[in-house]
């Protein structure tokens, strides 16, 4: 029996059940073809007490992010992202020499470096120790560990309380949701700022995002849910901003309860929309499968009729979500001849459980598939442009979700 990660309950309701897939960066090698892959369960619950929705930790964090293969300075618009952002904090909190900004999942330094150039100490926070060198060799100072209430404690300790403490992309990542949580007020000061972003809950289920579910996102978050997460660390929410990122993003703002910030508007407006959808009732999450259905479908009858048509279909892009997506669709090279990937990690290996090759972006413009199937669709409008290219020769791109889309 598994239990909600939250609040304890047994967790006996099924939000979506996506079947059996490899953890979606475990990228194979050619010598390995050959050698059995584990998959694991994609069965995501929801728990009837305090409705978070969640996929049970088949798999422990250590195995999945110690050594991991994504780096965040691959996509320009998420650097990007990260400079208005730093750019923003720095005018609101007034950070200077004085301050320390310490970052949870920093990665390769895609965000502290911005922070770090105006002249503003930064700490990093990493469990990947190949994707922390990258940040040190940046000049970024960078802990290897995962954060939890002892961690953050002695890190606090060595290191010093921060102005601000960002977590970007984390907090759906970790099995342990309150462990982390309290990791993250052990290392804010008192007066300090917490912003954390993260997938919206709502945003997901709106428009049938499913590829972004796969074994390292534990948790699938509204406002409602995290709020409650930070709450029992002693952390209360004080704003919000919806984002386009990753498909409909939240990014939150909480202070240390003693601090005793009041809830903004635009709180209220995100709860209020939350429970207009349904998702403050266990009802209100019910019907998410058939879109994951229709998608399915949509996505297996464009292949079918490219390949009965003799036309050549690659795909751009190695992400986890591609991977959960062709996984349980059941696409393999027959009818996505190949992938490509600007990490130089990924390339000259082969997708989980698909076995599908991936190459250079360069394979692409060789090649001339008469269609590319967009697996980053959240990076829309980055990757229109650099694939710009591909109508030179008839070409179009093909993005999956939300609506099968051919441009």
């Amino acid at each position: 029996m598994h239990r909600c990660r939250l609040c304890g309950a047994d967790l006996n309701r099924t939000f979506v059940d996506l079947g059996m897939s490899p953890l979606c960066e475990s990228y194979v090698q050619l010598g390995s073809l050959d050698e059995p892959e584990t998959f694991y369960p994609l069965h995501v619950r929801i728990c009837e007490s305090c409705l978070l929705v969640q996929l049970p930790a088949y798999v422990g964090g250590e195995a999945i992010f110690s050594d991991y293969a994504y780096f965040s300075s691959y996509s320009d618009s998420w650097v990007g992202h990260a400079k208005r952002y730093a750019d923003s904090m720095i005018r609101r909190l007034a950070l200077g020499s004085s301050s320390l900004v310490t970052e949870v999942a920093s990665n390769d330094g895609y965000l502290l470096q911005h922070f770090q150039a105006a002249g503003i100490p930064v700490l990093g926070i990493e469990p990947a120790r190949n994707v922390a060198e990258a940040a040190m060799a940046k000049g970024l100072r960078t802990e290897v560990a995962f954060l939890s209430a002892q961690s953050g404690d002695e890190i606090a300790q060595r290191y010093g309380v921060a102005d601000l403490v960002v977590a970007n992309n984390v907090f759906a990542h970790v099995p342990d949701l309150r462990g982390f949580a309290a990791g993250l007020r052990a290392l804010v000061k008192e007066a300090g700022l917490v912003t954390l972003e993260f997938p919206h809950l709502l945003r997901l289920i709106e428009r049938g995002q499913y590829d972004t579910i796969y074994h390292e996102h534990y948790s699938y978050l509204s406002l409602l849910t995290s709020s409650r997460a930070l709450s029992a660390a002693g952390l209360a929410v004080v704003d919000v901003e919806e984002l386009e990122t990753h498909g409909g993003s939240l990014r939150i703002y909480a202070t240390p309860k003693e601090a005793g910030g009041e809830a903004s508007n635009r709180v209220k407006a995100v709860l209020t929309d939350e429970s207009r959808a349904g998702l403050h009732s266990v009802a209100g999450h019910a019907g998410f499968a058939s879109k994951v259905t229709r998608i399915k479908i949509d996505l297996l009858r464009f292949l079918l009729d490219a390949a009965a048509d003799g036309k050549t279909v690659a795909g751009y892009g190695a992400p986890g979500k591609g991977n959960t997506l062709l996984n349980h669709c059941g696409v393999r090279s027959d009818l996505i001849q190949y992938t490509v990937d600007r990490n130089k990690l990924k390339q000259g290996r082969f997708l989980p459980g698909t076995h599908i090759p991936i190459f250079p972006p360069g394979h692409i413009s060789q090649t001339r598939p008469d269609y590319v199937l967009v697996l980053p669709w959240n990076l829309k409008q980055e990757i229109s442009g650099q694939l710009s290219y591909v109508q030179a020769w008839g070409g179009h791109l093909v993005f999956p979700i939300p609506r099968l889309e051919i441009i």
